[in-house]
């Protein structure tokens, strides 16, 4: 169904749907660790150095995420991250 309605797998159509899932889920991940170690938004960023601002676009995916922003999050709310790099 997703091959028919988005594109086959490859396309750039695809890959960009790819992309842009795997990015929701990581803000899904980010918004459900921050609520589970009863956290707020401003004293997440204070834990990082950044202000509420940027955790609320990082929570719904409304702006860049660089990947170290992400792993200084992660690492403030104690989870482990890991990624997966296949060939093609």
């Amino acid at each position: 169904m997703v091959d028919r309605f988005i594109g086959k797998r490859g396309s750039a159509t695809r890959e960009q749907y790819e992309f842009e899932l795997q990015l929701a889920n990581v803000a899904f991940m980010i918004k459900q660790l921050r609520k589970q170690r009863k956290l707020t938004q401003e004293e997440l960023g204070d834990l990082i150095g950044v202000q509420k601002a940027q955790i609320s676009k990082l929570e719904t995916n409304a702006g860049n995420i660089t990947l170290e922003t992400v792993l200084r999050v992660f690492s403030a709310l104690k989870a482990s991250v890991s990624f997966k790099i296949d060939t093609i």
